[in-house]
């Protein structure tokens, strides 16, 4: 039987969380940034694209520590995959990793002793932003992938910008469409977290107004009376 302590393990766990959040969120932002420089600027400008690979890289590094440490601290072992399974795909899906600043924002809002926003808001802010960093993580990888390859309906980051709105709306015109093996694999995870997104909004929106009509139905005068 082991005598190693466990109960000093969440709270070292939700130590760490709060140290490591604001270098989180700066690793996220950096890494959506440097990624877009690396896309979107031309090859000619070589030196700036090697700077912005090794800041790609090494926020890869920072989350692969930060992951590591909290699997340790959490002291779930592989019961820590499947509880945070966010973390695990940011950590294996590059274009998932500005998501960690939605993250971030909902972990810092259960610290507070009163949200900001009520939950109804914090679900439909929550899912619009996830959406805009989705839908712009996605043109991105979409654009690199898709805008040399033969037979492409998508050449300019503006296409791709327009692939990823109709898709994350399930709209689905059809004019600007994948061709390449990745480019179609990130477009079927965009359309299934398009679709959750959506129902998140929904779902809300509705439940929403469901209670805004259950208190008007509450506080109107009985008929006849």
């Amino acid at each position: 039987m082991s005598d190693r302590p466990t109960a000093p393990v969440p709270h070292r766990l939700a130590e760490w969380e709060r140290r490591t959040e604001m270098p989180l969120l700066v690793a996220s932002l950096v890494y959506l940034a440097g990624y877009a420089v690396h896309v979107l600027v031309p090859r000619p400008t070589q030196p700036w694209r090697d700077v912005v690979l090794v800041l790609v890289a090494a926020t890869w590094l920072l989350f692969a520590a930060d992951y590591g440490v909290r699997l340790r601290l959490s002291g779930q072992g592989r019961h820590f995959v499947r509880t945070h399974w966010l973390d695990t795909l940011v950590l294996l899906l590059p274009p998932l990793r500005p998501l960690r600043v939605v993250q971030l924002y909902t972990r810092f809002q259960l610290r507070r002793e009163r949200p900001l926003l009520s939950l109804y808001a914090r679900v439909m802010a929550y899912a619009g932003t996830s959406a805009l960093l989705l839908g712009f993580s996605a043109s991105l990888a979409v654009y690199q992938q898709e805008h040399d390859a033969p037979g492409s309906t998508i050449r300019t980051f503006g296409d791709a910008v327009w692939w990823a709105c109709a898709t994350l709306t399930t709209v689905g015109y059809g004019d600007a469409v994948p061709v390449t093996p990745v480019g179609r694999v990130i477009a079927a995870g965009l359309m299934a977290c398009g679709l959750a997104l959506l129902g998140a909004v929904t779902g809300s929106f509705s439940s929403w107004l469901v209670q805004v009509f259950s208190r008007q139905d509450a506080t109107r005068p009985p008929e006849g009376g």
